[in-house]
């Protein structure tokens, strides 16, 4: 038996979503803005893409959240500047950020899992990316040759 959609739960997750993508731009363009030294263009340019695909996902969750009739947020998640500009505090301060996005993301595959097709596999696309993307984080938060992942 499927489980009836709660279309009201999901534009709330939907929402909050929503705000924590456009946290992660916000955030992501800061960060490209506050790297110096030999490293810096690639890091930048990593980081810009970071917002990029933040704006991506702010804009397919808004688009979920007209499809039920709902209203887009206006607002923007939290952001936390804690004026550690070094590479790893930003990467650091990133990941933390990932894995809370991460977390929405899985709170609303939970709601759909079996009562809507449609956002359950959004959900669940986008799980894997953030995934991918977590991972990507704690590589470069590892020293050369270490191979165990940090905890999470």
């Amino acid at each position: 038996m499927t489980k009836k959609f709660d279309e009201k739960k999901a534009i709330a997750i939907l929402n909050e979503i929503l705000e924590a993508e456009l946290a992660g731009v916000v955030r992501y363009i800061h960060y490209s803005l506050m790297v110096y030294g030999y490293n810096r263009i690639p890091i930048v340019s990593w980081l810009r893409e970071q917002a990029d695909e933040s704006m991506k996902h702010a804009q397919e969750a808004g688009e979920l959240i007209t499809h039920f009739g709902g209203h887009p947020s206006l607002g923007i998640g939290h952001l936390l500047e804690s004026h550690k500009h070094d590479v790893g505090d930003i990467l650091r301060e990133s990941l933390k950020h990932e894995l809370e996005t991460l977390d929405l993301y899985k709170k609303l595959l939970t709601l759909s899992e079996g009562a809507s097709v449609m956002v359950e596999e959004y959900a669940r696309t986008m799980i894997s990316q953030e995934e991918m993307h977590v991972g990507e984080v704690d590589k470069m938060l590892r020293k050369p040759g270490e191979l165990k992942a940090i905890k999470r």
